[in-house]
């Protein structure tokens, strides 16, 4: 017998006998899109903030770089950095191809070839364990050929209201006990719009993150009052955070490049820019090196900390604006946005946890990294993680 075989068989065996153990116990993880991590401390939230103080843990994680939606949400499902399961950014260029993956190209969006690891609601399900997605990135595409076994696509318009899909993650932990999932992932566009649009300090942001407060505390309350409310955990976290922009703190490419050195440039944080030809690449990075409230990179040349690259699909040159600035010739028209280096303060995330496999009254020190909420949603279901790159250590002091 070869030692990987004998290892094999004994994660199998540690499996069976967690999920034997655990098998009682049912996850609900809700993210917030652009939940930053002060928001629950800002405004006057009883249920993100007094609630969680009581009764659960209280904690603050870090995003991966880049702090964007999709890559980030995705990372959260497969534990991956996005320079390592492919979506690393909301947009880019595919090599082999030429085409776009882009979350308003439904071609690219929803083809599986472009996400790579294993989603936690396929490691589960293949172990035995019934999931639910309610429209998480990656949870409407046919990864590996296969979804959770209750999903909705989100390009079923209309989609849910929140209120409804507050209601259709009762009804799911309300179903029979044969049909019930242990794991239910559903995901609220707010506060991101908010943040965008204006800002993430301003009443309209408040009033976003005070009325998911409420919403969530209702539906808390309700999961509570069902047989199995006592065996339920609940996290509820986000992607990423949020800064102010300004358009005085703009970065003009145009100022720097010539029209003929790049090919395209994703004006995003970061911005990503494909040459027209190899040989410029230099030129384009000597132009942007130095340039007040940037830095730039070669592809495969970022520092170690970020995480960041190497992947296939990345462009030649990475530029990674100061908190705040933008890289672009287009005007800014929103007041907030994120991407930014993700050990920033304002990309930092809320992360809030309760239920019978966390400790009360806990509140962390110091921040996690987000891959490593895939282990511990393996660990909360008593599955066996596939490949990733968290670590269950890092967050069992939260676990009692």
């Amino acid at each position: 017998m070869t030692k990987r075989f004998f290892y094999t068989l004994c994660l199998v065996a540690v499996s069976c006998l967690s999920l034997a153990a655990g098998n009682d116990h049912y996850t609900v993880i809700v993210s917030l899109d652009g939940f930053r991590w002060d928001y629950p401390e800002a405004y006057d939230t009883p249920f993100l903030e007094e609630f969680f103080v009581e009764h659960g843990v209280k904690a603050v994680m870090m995003p991966s770089f880049p702090s964007k939606t999709f890559p980030n949400h995705y990372t959260l499902a497969t534990g991956l950095y996005p320079d390592h399961h492919g979506i690393i950014s909301n947009k880019f260029k595919i090599r082999a191809t030429g085409k776009v993956y882009s979350l308003s190209k439904n071609d690219t969006r929803s083809d599986p070839q472009y996400y790579g690891g294993d989603p936690i609601w396929l490691t589960a399900k293949r172990q035995g364990v019934t999931t639910a997605t309610i429209y998480w990135v990656g949870s409407d595409v046919p990864i590996k050929g296969g979804y959770a076994n209750y999903w909705k696509n989100y390009m079923d318009k209309p989609l849910l209201t929140f209120p409804q899909r507050a209601d259709e993650v009762v009804r799911l932990l309300s179903l029979p006990e044969e049909q019930r999932p242990h794991l239910v992932m559903a995901y609220f566009e707010e506060p991101d719009h908010s943040g965008h649009d204006n800002g993430p300090v301003c009443m309209k942001t408040r009033r976003s993150v005070e009325y998911l407060d409420s919403l969530l505390a209702g539906m808390w309350q309700r999961i509570q009052a069902l047989p199995i409310g006592s065996q339920v955990n609940l996290i509820i976290t986000g992607d990423h955070g949020m800064t102010w922009l300004s358009p005085e703190r703009v970065i003009k490419p145009s100022d720097y490049l010539r029209s003929d050195w790049a090919e395209r440039i994703d004006n995003d944080y970061p911005a990503l820019i494909t040459a027209s030809q190899s040989k410029y690449i230099d030129d384009i990075v000597r132009a942007l090196e130095g340039v007040d409230h940037i830095r730039v990179w070669r592809r495969g040349e970022l520092p170690e900390y970020l995480h960041y690259g190497t992947n296939v699909n990345m462009a030649d040159v990475i530029v990674l604006p100061d908190v705040g600035w933008t890289f672009s010739d287009k005007p800014v028209t929103i007041k907030g946005s994120h991407g930014f280096d993700n050990t920033c303060s304002d990309m930092l995330v809320a992360f809030r946890a309760v239920g019978p496999d966390f400790k009360q009254r806990y509140q962390r020190s110091g921040t996690f990294r987000n891959v490593c909420v895939y282990p511990l949603l393996a660990h909360l279901l008593g599955v066996v993680p596939s490949p990733n790159d968290g670590d269950l250590n890092e967050v069992t002091d939260m676990l009692r």
